[in-house]
């Protein structure tokens, strides 16, 4: 980064990422590039972005708090292996070298655009599902072995998380959307968090961009809660689909 101009535009794009994110999700295909376009190393893009979108992820699991309750079994089943795949995925991360990190970002990035294109049909997937919603606790031991899985591609990288988060509760766990949806937005927090607190000692947060992007992100999602039903999420996806499905063929290219 070169200085102001550039901490203008990444704070600009966590304000659109923020706003994104509170109407449809998929803000981190707006902000990673951005960092990227601006001058830092991937890793060190994909570090600052993790921290930087921490108080989304908290203000999303303030929003649906109502919705965990009841569900504190599940939660500290589950907090341990959301812990473990943040920091392990963190670990991978700062492992893998800017190069090889360069040459898998177009790769994660198309996936996590794919992921957010199946998003509502993962959704409606989990409403038609059969036996759904008895709250039964029975078999969520059986949500570790995915739920590890996901938290580590989130410490790695992080975009489409949540979509793949709600996705494997859905497969593993008996409950109702709702419940779920709000299960999700507390271990996405956690990892994310996880992540974020073993970066800090990485050396590989650029501070500057990241506390702008903290603001950015958090008045973008203030704004984007309000303007939440006035746009539809749905054309607001799409058009985030096909933005990051352009960034992916460009790095392709490149």
């Amino acid at each position: 980064m070169t200085g102001g101009v550039d901490l203008i535009i990444v704070g600009l794009a966590a304000v659109v990422g923020g706003g994104v994110n509170a109407l449809a999700g998929g803000g981190t295909l707006i902000t990673f590039p951005m960092l990227i376009a601006v001058g830092l190393p991937p890793v060190a893009a994909n570090v600052t972005n993790t921290v930087a979108l921490c108080p989304g992820y908290l203000g999303a699991t303030f929003a649906q708090k109502k919705d965990l309750r009841g569900q504190t079994q599940r939660l500290w089943l589950l907090l341990p292996a959301s812990v473990f795949g943040g920091i392990f995925g963190g670990f991978l991360l700062l492992h893998t070298g800017n190069h090889l990190f360069r040459v898998l970002v177009p790769y994660l990035i198309l996936f996590a655009a794919l992921l957010l294109a199946a998003q509502d049909k993962i959704r409606a997937w989990l409403v038609r599902r059969p036996g759904q919603s008895n709250g039964s606790h029975a078999h969520d031991r059986w949500a570790l072995v995915p739920v590890t899985s996901a938290a580590i591609y989130g410490g790695y990288f992080g975009a489409g998380l949540s979509v793949i988060i709600l996705a494997v509760l859905g497969i593993a766990v008996d409950d109702s959307l709702t419940r779920l949806n709000a299960l999700k937005q507390f271990i996405a927090f956690t990892v994310n968090i996880s992540a974020a607190v073993f970066f800090l000692f990485s050396g590989q947060v650029v501070w500057p961009a990241a506390l702008v992007m903290a603001v950015g992100a958090l008045a973008g999602g203030v704004a984007g809660g309000r303007l939440a039903g006035r746009m539809s999420p749905l054309m607001l996806r799409r058009i985030v689909v096909g933005i990051g499905s352009i960034v992916a063929c460009v790095y392709f290219v490149r």
